[in-house]
C-alpha cells in the first residue's frame, strides 16, 4: 500500500529547521531519516520516502516543546499547516506512545522500527564519539551491549522502550542491535573507507 506523506522531503527539511535550531536535533532527524530509509528498502521500498520523511520529522516539535505531555502532539499542528498528511503525523505520534497515553500505539511495522530505533541511534551515537576512531564502522554488537547495561552511560536513552521497540518487531534485542548498528554504517560519513556493508 503506497503511503503519501503530503509533503515533499525538501519541504519536511524546510519544516524541520523552521522549528530547529540545536545542530544536535537537526543531525537526529538526519539520522533517524537514513535510519527509517535502510530498514524501508528491505521492509517496504515502495515507501522508502515516506518512512524517510518519519524519520525526519519525527522530533519536530521537541526543541520547543521538550516534554512528554506536548512531544509530537504540537507537531500535528505544525506538519497539518505545512500540508504533510494525517497519516504522517499518526505515524510520527507513535513513537512517543510510551511516554504519553495520549498518542496512538505503534501498529505499522514502519511505526515499530520508528519506536524501537528512536533511542537506540542516540545510544549508539553517544557510544560512538567515545571511541578512539569515533566511528560505527567499528562498532559492534558486543559494545553496544555494554553500554546498554550501563544505565549511567547515555541515561536519558530509555532502555525500556528499547527493549519494547525490539520486542514490537519481533527480534531479540541482538538483531535489533545489529540491525541498527548495520543502518547507521550504511550512511556513516567515513563508510567509503571500508568494505560495504551487507544487510543481514
Amino acid at each position: 500500500m503506497a503511503r503519501d506523506a503530503g509533503i515533499s522531503r525538501d519541504e519536511a527539511w524546510a519544516l524541520l529547521t523552521e522549528h530547529n535550531k540545536d545542530p544536535f536535533h537537526l543531525e537526529h532527524g538526519e539520522t533517524l531519516e537514513q535510519t527509517m530509509a535502510y530498514f524501508a528498502r528491505e521492509f517496504d521500498p515502495e515507501n522508502e520516502e515516506f518512512w524517510s520523511i518519519v524519520g525526519l520529522l519525527h522530533d519536530l516539535d521537541w526543541e520547543e516543546y521538550p516534554t512528554p505531555e506536548d512531544h509530537t502532539l504540537k507537531a500535528a499542528d505544525m506538519i497539518r499547516a505545512a500540508g504533510g498528511s494525517e497519516e504522517l503525523i499518526h505515524a510520527i505520534q507513535t513513537h512517543n506512545a510510551g511516554f504519553n497515553d495520549a498518542c496512538p500505539e505503534p501498529e505499522l511495522f514502519m511505526e515499530k522500527v520508528l519506536y524501537a530505533t528512536d533511542e537506540l541511534t542516540g545510544l549508539i551515537g553517544a557510544a560512538v564519539v567515545m571511541r578512539p576512531s569515533k566511528s560505527v564502522m567499528d562498532f559492534e554488537v558486543k559494545s553496544l551491549k555494554k553500554k546498554f547495561k550501563d544505565k549511567r552511560f547515555a541515561a536519558g536513552c530509555s532502555r525500556d522502550v528499547i527493549r519494547q521497540g525490539a520486542e514490537l518487531c519481533g527480534w531479540e534485542l541482538d538483531e535489533l542491535f545489529d540491525r541498527t548498528i548495520k543502518a547507521m554504517q550504511s550512511f556513516a560519513p567515513d563508510r567509503d573507507t571500508f568494505e560495504p556493508i551487507e544487510a543481514s
